[in-house]
């Protein structure tokens, strides 16, 4: 069970069917009922700051995997564990497992989290900035302002192909149903080419021309049979319905493919490999090599559900994460900092003082402010 079905549970907004999901999740047995129970108790209390391996400790004495899940695989339900310990705490563990407090002072009032937004080309070229509380109408798709949902329209009404383009920036995210009812995330600088409709029987194909998204591709039963393949700079995925997650940046010599369900075929023009649910396939751009390896699941998909979790990261690696979502520059005075490593699991809208400070305490790194660029020395 997904651990939103608690946190939509405390909030009392779970529909009929998540209602039968969660009350056979919390029946199932006495370590459900206790960890529910743990949930609650904590998910009210302000931020504070715990060991991270002590409370995993703590939460895993008391849940086990059971084989009894609906629809969802082990590394779900480890999330959950991982999840609860963001909702009441936030821990940053560098080098010499230190625990850091964090201090409370404004820094720069101008670098916000990032938010919903994205902006949306048509087949004709015209943009529309998607918005949050700004209502757009297209043809067959509708915006809120916080993610576009397309409708499927009929041959007649779509004789042939034609694409839009969906852009996020830097500080943004966006979430787009496209007209096969397949479901994308968009994290932060990333941009998708999708077709406005799709032809009946044909494979589906869409673009991740940059960037980062997961895919929850609905499935080929419920389109004759239809494939769908997802194309990137490095690689082509072909899925017949699955999730997954693909990280493709400019910025990057490799491309990242990470299977949550299903199987799904990575193909580059000298290779093809099978991926298989919890693992993932990195891609050199420079010699189309793939390589296989089992990973954490849950570290790579987080994002999408408001959620940045690091597992022995070095520091460059996660300025660059930050950098994107905070839309800001980060440079490094001092080479020896860059590769520090880090622990940590940490909300998206966490203020960026708060992650500043930390670094700031550990090991006497300090930084500076210069406009938007933070530069550590």
């Amino acid at each position: 069970m997904e651990f939103k079905l608690i946190i939509k549970k405390l909030n009392k907004t779970l529909t009929d069917q998540e209602k039968v999901i969660f009350n056979t999740w919390y029946n199932e047995s006495e370590k459900h009922r206790v960890y529910f129970n743990h949930v609650a108790k904590n998910y009210s209390k302000d931020l504070n700051i715990i060991d991270l391996k002590k409370g995993w400790s703590q939460i895993e004495k008391q849940i086990k995997p059971v084989s009894t899940f609906t629809k969802n695989n082990y590394w779900k339900y480890t999330a959950v564990a991982a999840s609860i310990l963001l909702l009441i705490s936030i821990t940053f563990n560098f080098n010499k497992n230190k625990t850091i407090e964090l201090e409370s002072k404004i820094i720069n009032p101008e670098i916000k989290a990032g938010s919903d937004k994205a902006t949306l080309t048509l087949a004709n070229g015209s943009k529309i900035n998607l918005e949050k509380g700004k209502n757009i109408k297209t043809t067959n798709a509708e915006s809120n302002g916080e993610k576009i949902v397309y409708k499927k329209l009929n041959e007649i009404q779509s004789p042939e192909i034609t694409y839009n383009y969906l852009t996020v920036p830097r500080g943004g995210q966006f979430f787009i149903e496209l007209a096969d009812n397949t479901k994308v995330w968009l994290n932060s600088e990333s941009q998708l080419k999708y077709p406005v409709n799709f032809i009946e029987d044909e494979t589906r194909k869409v673009e991740l021309v940059y960037g980062e998204a997961y895919f929850e591709v609905s499935p080929s039963t419920k389109h004759n049979g239809a494939s769908f393949i997802v194309q990137s700079k490095m690689q082509d995925v072909e899925v017949l319905g699955t999730e997954f997650n693909i990280k493709a940046y400019k910025d990057e010599a490799f491309s990242y493919t990470t299977l949550t369900e299903g199987k799904v075929a990575i193909k580059t023009k000298y290779n093809t490999k099978i991926l298989k649910p919890n693992q993932q396939a990195i891609v050199d751009s420079k010699s189309k090599t793939i390589n296989i390896k089992t990973v954490a699941v849950y570290n790579d998909i987080s994002w999408k559900d408001g959620i940045f979790s690091f597992d022995h990261m070095p520091l460059n690696k996660i300025v660059k994460v930050l950098s994107r979502w905070y839309d800001i520059d980060i440079e490094f005075e001092n080479e020896e900092i860059e590769t520090i490593a880090f622990n940590g699991i940490l909300r998206k809208n966490q203020p960026l003082e708060d992650i500043l400070t930390t670094i700031k305490n550990t090991n006497n790194i300090n930084y500076k402010i210069d406009n938007k660029t933070i530069i550590f020395n």
